[in-house]
């Protein structure tokens, strides 16, 4: 069952991720950014077991079957950071978040940037979902094959 896990591991980060887009989007006019406001945020993911590790201690053993230590685990967060850098500024000086020359500070987050990422999220979550379904319908050939015997 390492492909279910492996597949609902990748499903997870994605998921965590479209949040964080999601967020990120809905963050885009507001007008407090810094320490006290919003900045924009990216979800940090990679391997769940080093690779370093699994090429250290060898993929497979001596047998030739792969031992469930040292196969592959799936992927994991690492962390959600905040994107320091740029703010744009728009000039209002009626906005009450205005500064004394009459521009307002919003976090530099590009709307067109984001929804690429989330149209590359959503096809990373596709897919592992298809490698799911596809694990599933080899397990049960599996069975099927099974009860013939």
């Amino acid at each position: 069952m390492d492909a279910f896990a492996i597949s609902m591991s990748g499903m997870d980060v994605e998921w965590q991720r479209l949040q964080v887009i999601a967020q990120n989007i809905a963050s885009m006019n507001t007008s407090r950014t810094g320490p006290a406001g919003y900045l924009p945020r990216k979800l940090v993911s990679g391997p769940a077991t080093g690779f370093n590790r699994l090429v250290d201690q060898g993929l497979a053993p001596r047998q030739g079957a792969m031992r469930s230590d040292r196969a592959p685990q799936g992927v994991a967060v690492y962390e959600i950071a905040e994107v320091t850098g740029g703010v744009r500024e728009v000039y209002d000086p009626r906005h009450p978040d205005a500064d004394e020359t009459g521009y307002v500070t919003y976090p530099a987050i590009s709307q067109a940037e984001e929804m690429t990422l989330m149209v590359k999220t959503s096809r990373a979550y596709e897919a592992n979902m298809v490698a799911m379904s596809a694990a599933l319908q080899m397990y049960s050939a599996a069975l099927q094959i099974g009860r013939q015997s």
